[in-house]
C-alpha cells in the first residue's frame, strides 16, 4: 500500500519512475532513487535486463540486483518503494514502452478520485529527454550525475582478473558501492558464476589481442538461422565458453567470398546437419532481418544477419545428426523458451520473428 498523502509530507509527483539495469547498483543509482523519495510519494524501480543470462555485461539476476538494492534502504523508504523486472526489447522500442507503460499503470495507483502525476528520474538531462521522448505523457526530473563512479568501470575492474577485483575490493570499492551491495558483490566473487565469468573475460581478452594491430576496432559479420517448425525452433546448447551450456541458434561467420543466405545454410549443413533439402529449406524462407544491437555481443561490434524458415508441419520434426566436438543441436517447444537459457540476443531474435511474450515469472 502507498502511504497515504498528508499536508505534513507535501511531494511533487505521486509516482516516479526510474529506468536501469544496475549492473551493479552504486552510490549514484541510489542518489537517484533518495532524490525521487524525497519528491515522490512512491517511487518504482524499473530493472532492465532482467531473465537475461549471465554475461559480462549482465552478470547479476534480477533477484540478486533486487536483494542489492533492498538492501540501501530502511522500512519507511521500502514501504514507497516498488522494484520490479523488466525484460528488454531490444528490436521493438514500441513492445518495451507497452511494457514500461503497463507496469507503471499497474502499479501506481491514486490515493484519490484523480489521475496520479507521474515522471521520469534520470541521473542525467540526456537520459531524461530520451526517456521523455518514449513517454511524452510523464514529465521528465533530473538529478545531478554523480561524478567517477560508472558501472561499466566497476565491471571491467571486477572481472579483469581475480587480483584486480581483490585489490579494487579492497581499495576502491567502497567509494563505488554501498555497503550492502559491496557485501554481495564480496559474496558473488566467491561462486562459480563468478569463476565462470572471468574464465569469459580472458578468452575475451585472447580475442581482442588477436585484433590489436588493427588500425581499427574490427566489425565482424555473422549469420543466424531461426528454423521453426510444428511449434519448435532449432538450437544449439554451447559446449564451451562463452555462453557455456546456453541455448543458441545455429549459425557462424561468412566465408569471404560467400553471401550471406548461402553462409546460414552452410553453417545448418556443417553445424547442426540438418536432414532438410536445400531447396526446401529456400522455399521456407519467411524473413531476413540484421541485428545491430551495438552491445549484442561479447566479441564487440558484430552484426548478425539472420534468416527465418518455417518448415511445413510435420508430425516427425526433422532429424538431426551429432557433429563431433560441437555444440549439441535439439528442437525445442516454443513454449519452453526463456531469455536466460539463451546466449547474447538471440530470445530477442527469435521474438522478432515469433512475436514471443514479454512477461516471464519469478525472477
Amino acid at each position: 500500500m502507498i502511504p497515504p498523502d498528508t499536508d505534513s509530507t507535501p511531494y511533487d509527483f505521486d509516482c516516479l519512475v526510474f529506468i536501469g539495469r544496475f549492473q551493479p547498483p552504486h552510490l549514484g543509482h541510489l542518489a537517484v532513487i533518495r532524490e525521487a523519495l524525497r519528491r515522490a510519494r512512491q517511487v518504482i524501480v524499473l530493472v532492465g535486463s532482467a531473465w537475461q543470462a549471465r554475461s559480462l555485461r549482465n552478470p547479476w539476476r534480477f533477484d540478486e540486483r533486487l536483494g542489492m538494492l533492498q538492501s540501501a534502504f530502511d522500512e519507511e523508504e521500502s514501504a514507497r518503494l516498488e522494484i520490479v523486472p523488466l525484460l528488454d526489447a531490444l528490436y521493438n522500442n514500441d513492445v518495451w514502452v507497452r511494457d514500461v507503460q503497463r507496469k507503471v499503470r499497474d502499479i501506481a495507483r491514486p490515493d484519490h478520485a484523480r489521475l496520479p502525476r507521474i515522471g521520469l528520474i534520470g541521473a542525467s538531462r540526456g537520459q531524461s529527454s530520451y526517456y521523455l521522448s518514449l513517454f511524452p505523457q510523464w514529465e521528465s526530473v533530473s538529478v545531478p550525475l554523480v561524478e567517477g563512479i560508472s558501472a561499466s568501470q566497476i565491471r571491467e575492474r571486477l572481472f579483469r582478473s581475480p587480483s584486480s577485483c581483490e585489490d579494487y575490493l579492497s581499495t576502491g570499492a567502497a567509494h563505488d558501492l554501498p555497503p550492502g551491495v559491496l557485501e554481495a558483490v564480496g559474496e558473488f566473487t566467491a561462486t562459480d558464476h563468478y569463476r565462470q565469468l572471468i574464465e569469459e573475460q580472458r578468452l575475451l581478452d585472447q580475442y581482442r589481442s588477436a585484433w590489436s594491430q588493427a588500425p581499427y576496432p574490427p566489425i565482424f559479420v555473422t549469420v543466424n538461422a531461426v528454423v521453426v517448425q510444428s511449434g519448435h525452433v532449432l538450437l544449439v546448447r554451447r559446449t564451451a565458453a562463452p555462453g557455456k551450456g546456453l541455448f543458441a541458434l545455429p549459425g557462424g561467420f561468412i566465408n569471404p567470398h560467400e553471401r550471406l543466405l548461402d553462409a546460414c545454410l552452410r553453417e545448418l549443413r556443417e553445424r547442426v546437419r540438418l536432414k532438410v533439402p536445400e531447396p526446401v529449406l529456400k522455399g521456407s524462407l519467411r524473413g531476413q532481418r540484421l541485428f545491430d544491437e551495438p552491445h549484442r555481443s561479447w566479441r564487440g561490434r558484430t552484426l548478425a544477419e539472420a534468416f527465418y524458415f518455417a518448415l511445413r508441419p510435420e508430425q516427425q520434426l526433422p532429424q538431426l545428426k551429432a557433429v563431433k566436438g560441437g555444440d549439441h543441436a535439439r528442437w525445442v517447444a516454443l513454449a519452453d523458451l526463456e531469455p536466460d537459457t539463451l546466449f547474447e540476443d538471440h530470445f530477442f531474435i527469435i521474438q522478432n520473428f515469433l512475436g514471443l511474450p514479454t512477461d516471464f515469472g519469478g525472477g
